[in-house]
């Protein structure tokens, strides 16, 4: 009982995160990869030693042509001794100019592991793809809860549920989505790609089976509660079903934050924000099914009450 009646103070801090993030997309915006927006990709990789990024930096800066995107362009380190540059669509004679510029140490000669190029349409279909994709997702978890619980319409309906988990879905998407605002803007690194948009995904997926797993305990808890002599309230039961399914919700994610946590810490650089937005993504999921959506549905079942009391006044 202690989250249902402490919700006010775990609302306010959702608030305040979700301001926060909204304020920083508003004022900051996203940086977008090649992925969405175009550019060319390479990734490569030192015979010997990977130099400085200043220098790998100064070696792209004396091309006779402008390597950028929209200003800048991205030198992520990879591996031991390899960079991914991301940059503006290239030609195949300024793609041969760019690997004799950073190749002009002979001693520690540079081989080409990847080259991708996307051109700004194919980045704009994938873009409208990929918000297609998540609005799709969201639709179905809508409609599937709506299913899922249309024998429990008492006290509240079971449409509701649906809505109430989109809420706490969308909590859980812009919080991340916000960081990485705030990441991009103080960092280089942190762009918008495919992989982002998968991480947000699994967010939805992993975020929206917590939320089941308490709200199916409140439907258990309402059936085994009707029609015995001395019922719960509505709150009570709420607060009874957080407390019966907390440890399972916090054993399944500690345990798979960990394993993400692993994969960012000891994996390859291109994986580091996908698992940088999982992890985050994921947390807030977990805190957004316990202490938010399930606390929605007291909060809802109140408002209905008193507007109820109001009519027959």
């Amino acid at each position: 009982m202690f989250i249902v009646k402490n919700r006010k103070i775990f609302y306010s801090f959702s608030i305040a995160l979700v301001a926060i993030s909204i304020i920083a997309l508003s004022v900051w915006g996203l940086t977008f990869g090649i992925d969405f927006k175009g550019g060319s990709s390479v990734e490569f990789q030192y015979a010997v030693s990977r130099p400085n990024v200043e220098v790998v930096k100064a070696q792209i800066d004396g091309l006779n042509f402008t390597p950028t995107i929209n200003g800048s362009y991205s030198l992520v380190p990879t591996g031991d001794k390899g960079y991914i540059l991301n940059l503006r669509t290239v030609t195949e004679a300024e793609r041969a100019s760019l690997v004799s510029a950073i190749s002009s140490n002979t001693a520690n000669s540079v081989e080409v592991k990847k080259f991708n190029s996307v051109g700004p349409t194919l980045g704009k279909e994938a873009a409208i793809k990929a918000l297609i994709s998540i609005v799709l997702v969201i639709l179905c978890i809508v409609i599937f809860l709506t299913f899922a619980f249309r024998k429990v319409s008492h006290p509240v309906a079971s449409w509701k549920y649906g809505v109430i988990s989109i809420v706490a879905l969308c909590h859980d998407i812009i919080i991340p989505t916000g960081i990485f605002a705030i990441l991009s803007h103080f960092f280089h690194g942190f762009e918008i790609d495919t992989l982002f948009v998968t991480a947000i995904l699994v967010i939805l997926g992993f975020s929206i089976h917590d939320t089941i797993v308490v709200f199916d305990r409140v439907r258990e808890n309402l059936r085994n509660n009707s029609g015995i002599k001395n019922p719960q309230t509505f709150e009570q039961i709420v607060g009874a079903s957080i407390s019966q399914t907390f440890i399972r919700s916090i054993n399944t994610s500690l345990t798979t934050l960990l394993a993400i946590l692993v994969v960012h810490l000891f994996g390859p650089a291109a994986t580091k924000n996908f698992s940088l937005a999982l992890l985050v993504g994921i947390f807030f999921g977990t805190y957004s099914s316990i202490f938010i959506g399930s606390n929605l549905l007291v909060t809802v079942e109140n408002w209905q009450r008193k507007a109820e009391a109001k009519l027959k006044k």
